[in-house]
């Protein structure tokens, strides 16, 4: 009837996994990981000047493969040497694989919310399907989670979660993923959550 607790997916390889989850997590998160080595210089210099600018921490500059490092090998301390650490096993994790492995490793690790932990649990529990099959629709939501799994839960959140997808297809149509003619067709098509999972609050 239902499925409680943590869920984890079976690890998927890229072409595994459909483009527009992935074009959708990069868009967001990391616009130029198929060009830095690990570390995007650039990205953390903007989020340093936001962040001094504003007076306390409001843009990170991790990387994907900081944060798989992270999730991988760290505590979630916030200090100056787990900072460190994070850019060397970065740079280290860019040495030893393929960016789409790196990509990939991530995918399957990263926490969706609602217990699920990588896209293939994400995309079963909130959609009862493979990540094959994801929409763009869909997907914009799932990356949508990735930056407050709570605050923008589809669930307890319907409103919020809906309209940080639409500032994912956004950013999508400015990275040159999708066309306009694509984010119009997607934001016109409801995304429907699973109805196990809706119900699923009640305990």
């Amino acid at each position: 009837f239902a499925a409680f607790g943590d869920l984890y997916g079976e690890s998927l390889d890229l072409s595994e996994i459909s483009p527009s989850i992935w074009q959708a997590v990069l868009a967001t998160e990391d616009r130029r990981f198929f060009s830095h080595f690990g570390v995007d210089v650039l990205g953390l210099a903007r989020a340093v000047f936001v962040n001094l600018r504003a007076g306390h921490v409001v843009q990170g500059g991790s990387t994907i493969t900081q944060q798989l490092a992270k999730n991988l090998f760290l505590t979630p301390d916030q200090n100056m040497k787990r900072k460190v650490q994070e850019l060397m096993l970065a740079v280290w994790l860019e040495m030893k694989f393929s960016k789409k492995e790196i990509l990939a490793l991530y995918l399957n690790r990263v926490y969706f919310g609602a217990g699920a932990y990588g896209i293939e649990s994400a995309a079963q529990r909130y959609f009862d399907k493979s990540a094959d099959k994801l929409t763009v629709g869909e997907a914009a939501l799932l990356a949508g989670l990735l930056k407050a799994p709570s605050r923008y839960s589809p669930v307890s959140e319907s409103e919020r979660a809906a309209a940080r997808a639409n500032v994912v297809l956004n950013e999508m149509v400015e990275v040159g993923a999708i066309t306009p003619a694509q984010r119009e067709a997607a934001v016109a098509e409801p995304v429907r959550v699973s109805k196990t999972l809706a119900s699923q609050h009640a305990q």
